[in-house]
């Protein structure tokens, strides 16, 4: 590395105004995405370091708003999200950061007027949950390249568009993992089903290809007997799973691929397999707790929805404020629900009764 420079120093190395060099580090409209990146890679070869003391004295000129377009039908894992976006926003208060929340009413459902109507606003940056990826990747691909916003998918991807990065659990490995998991509870030759949200959404789809990719070898002559999509509606999910499990002689177990595991649970408990048929779940949250200490879900693949959120958020000012490159991915470990480790997880800790 070079010896360090300031904004001064980066200006004359470009051959560029310190106006101009302000606008790349910051993200700002009205300069070309050549010349942003040229000045990018001079402040990361000189090791540019930016005056935070100053940028903190500057913010109210210049705020830093984050749209933040998560739905909120789900409130058991998206409220997480949101709850993690709006506490490591407030970590950046003094830099002027602002989140701008305007929840779609569900995925893949208005997700087109919501976010036309936030990318209206003064953004520097925004955060959205793409359940329509088709629909969507085009005002993604405008936020980018004519509001110069820098777009963070959390949860679920549009890999259709040219969004500057994306945060999750790999949803490949998430439904490899649940497969190895149920196949521990299963006989080789088992059955399985996998009760998904909505096939057009990257991350259930990607789930459930996992899933089936890996289940047969864990669990050897293991099939997948039926994909069911419940659209992440409870009475849709509810009503399905009642007819698939009234319908069947057998199936020896079920991989429920979002956190929409609750009515799945009565149509067992309704049928009289609660227990008999073993279930690899999402995620975790209260309601969730007597179905673990029962034994009607063995295990979840737990997919930190709240530090999905920090993530997305810190990502976006490093990138506004410090001028780091944003990854094109940014993957979290998930880690495995038991009914030994419980009381671990934020979502129930210091809530289950004793």
């Amino acid at each position: 590395m070079d010896e360090k420079v300031g904004v001064r120093e980066l200006a004359r190395l470009a051959r560029v105004s310190i106006g101009t060099v302000d606008r790349a580090l910051n993200g700002r409209k009205e300069i070309s995405e050549k010349t942003r990146q040229r000045i990018l890679k001079l402040a990361e070869r000189h090791g540019y370091q930016p005056n935070l003391a100053a940028r903190a004295l500057s913010v109210q000129r210049h705020p830093i708003r984050i749209g933040a377009c998560i739905p909120r039908h789900f409130p058991v894992f998206f409220d997480q999200i949101r709850d993690g976006i709006l506490a490591e926003a407030s970590r950046f208060k003094h830099l002027g950061v602002e989140i701008l929340y305007r929840p779609t009413d569900h995925l893949g459902v208005r997700e087109k007027s919501v976010l036309s109507s936030v990318l209206a606003s003064d953004l520097r940056g925004l955060i959205v949950t793409p359940g329509d990826p088709a629909a969507l990747a085009p005002l993604i691909n405008k936020a980018e390249e004519q509001h110069n916003v820098r777009v963070v998918c959390v949860a679920t991807d549009d890999s259709l568009s040219r969004r500057s990065s994306w945060v999750a659990v790999d949803p490949r490995i998430n439904g490899m993992m649940a497969a190895e998991l149920l196949s521990h509870f299963l006989q080789p030759g088992a059955s399985a089903a996998i009760i998904t949200g909505m096939l057009k959404a990257e991350d259930h789809r990607r789930k459930v290809e996992g899933f089936s990719e890996a289940f047969p070898k864990f669990c050897p002559q293991g099939r997948i007997v039926q994909v069911i999509e419940g659209h992440d509606y409870d009475e849709e999910t509810y009503q399905k799973t009642l007819t698939f499990l009234k319908g069947r002689k057998k199936v020896d177990g079920i991989y429920v691929s979002t956190a929409i595991c609750l009515p799945v649970c009565r149509a067992l408990e309704e049928t009289g397999n609660a227990g008999k048929i073993k279930v690899i779940a999402t995620d975790l949250f209260l309601e969730a707790v007597p179905y673990f200490e029962n034994g009607t879900i063995s295990a979840s693949i737990y997919q930190r929805p709240y530090q999905q959120g920090q993530i997305a958020v810190r990502l976006l000012v490093d990138h506004i404020v410090r001028g780091a490159p944003l990854p094109d991915r940014y993957l979290i470990n998930p880690s495995v629900v038991l009914r030994s480790n419980l009381s671990m997880f934020r979502e129930v800790r210091n809530r289950i009764p004793h």
